[in-house]
């Protein structure tokens, strides 16, 4: 949506308070979406009480053909390593 930086701006007797904004509830088209972050959703589990369940992990320590960047602190396969630094291995995508 364009705005027009130039146009004069409404005066405090226009301008909707934010009690009119509220009753007037969600604008039209709006969706549960827009209302959460993007970026991070979240996740409904049905109201199930997890506290007590406990999680197994496995953890698998750094392979040969693998090296942690120095840049990103992630651990990548050698194909991915770029070059060798002073401090240690930095991987393409932290070098490009």
């Amino acid at each position: 949506m364009a705005t027009d930086y130039d146009a004069p701006r409404k005066s405090e007797e226009e301008a909707e308070s934010i009690e009119a904004l509220k009753e007037r509830g969600p604008a039209k088209g709006a969706s549960a979406i827009d209302s959460e972050d993007a970026d991070n959703p979240s996740f409904d589990l049905g109201g199930s009480d997890l506290s007590d369940i406990e999680l197994d992990v496995v953890v698998l320590p750094q392979q040969d053909d693998e090296f942690t960047c120095v840049s990103c602190f992630l651990v990548r396969h050698r194909s991915q390593m770029d070059h060798q630094s002073d401090l240690g291995p930095v991987c393409a995508e932290c070098s490009g």
